[in-house]
């Protein structure tokens, strides 16, 4: 990291966010976002009530820690096994996660589609899934590496239209997306 990395995490974790906004560093920068919809929400939760408790820490609002990159994502849901982490503390770091998921909004789809992939992938964070209510449809990319291209990516990428069930084998469940409802 840089010098200006370092001021740019630094405010960064010191920033008073204002309630029901959220803020990430996403690439050296610090991107704030209004609250979710309500269809955002009930997804996360349908998502995480599929998950098994014993097993899983299913967490929203949880930073990551991405080592040496200066960004802090903060996905709508990160699942890692529950003996991963003790004790407390913001982050968690990328390679004790298992899935990250972000549920798109109208105005995260870049982020979400191309930088995030792009930023869980170098992570090496093993799956990913992108829930999109303004296309209907969900995305699961795995195996993440490096496209031929050099850039990081994730090699298989599994697409499941809402009321399609979508197999996570990374966790062991199949997820029932009859619930995922689109944007208005």
């Amino acid at each position: 990291m840089t010098a200006i990395d370092d001021r740019v995490t630094g405010i960064f974790e010191n920033l008073e966010v204002p309630e029901g906004f959220k803020a990430e560093l996403i690439r050296g920068e610090i991107v704030m976002t209004g609250g979710a919809d309500r269809v955002h929400n009930w997804i996360v939760e349908a998502i995480r009530d599929q998950l098994p408790r014993a097993r899983w820490h299913r967490s929203t609002t949880q930073d990551i820690e991405l080592p040496g990159l200066t960004s802090e994502p903060q996905p709508d849901l990160v699942v890692y096994e529950r003996d991963a982490v003790e004790g407390p503390g913001r982050l968690i770091p990328a390679p004790l996660l298992t899935l990250v998921v972000e549920v798109v909004s109208k105005t995260s789809v870049l982020r979400d589609y191309r930088t995030k992939r792009e930023l869980y992938a170098e992570g090496r964070i093993p799956a990913y899934l992108i829930v999109d209510p303004i296309k209907g449809l969900s995305v699961l990319f795995t195996e993440p590496g490096r496209a031929a291209s050099g850039v990081p990516d994730y090699a298989v990428e599994r697409t499941a239209k809402f009321g399609e069930s979508i197999p996570v084998d990374l966790l062991g469940v199949t997820l029932d997306t009859s619930e995922f409802q689109t944007y208005a």
